[in-house]
């Protein structure tokens, strides 16, 4: 995920006035921290708020989940796709791109 692509991405017209703020970094630092703490206890409040949520009683480790999820690892089609790239730009020899290509094979879809 791109800084652009995430959720609490401060929106381009407060980017804007950050970039005119004197050159005292520390001040610049702490207004950016604090307005993505805002975003991020708003966004918090809100998931709690939600019915489904709280009717369930869930906790802390599902907010976190919930706020903070997991990267999907890459799919074995993927990894191979990247083993033949790194293959035919000469990164590996053709016998570990072997090993490495049935090892991937082998592993369920």
């Amino acid at each position: 995920m791109t800084p652009e692509e995430h959720p609490i991405t401060p929106p381009p017209e407060l980017v804007e006035q950050w970039a005119h703020l004197p050159a005292d970094w520390n001040t610049v630092a702490s207004l950016i921290a604090q307005w993505g703490a805002d975003a991020e206890l708003e966004a918090c409040c809100e998931w709690l708020a939600k019915p489904e949520v709280a009717l369930t009683g869930k906790g802390p480790n599902d907010l976190r989940t919930a706020r903070r999820p997991k990267p999907k690892p890459p799919s074995k089609e993927e990894a191979l796709d990247e083993l033949y790239i790194s293959f035919d730009r000469g990164y590996l020899k053709k016998e570990a791109a072997d090993i490495i290509r049935r090892a991937l094979e082998s592993l369920p879809s």
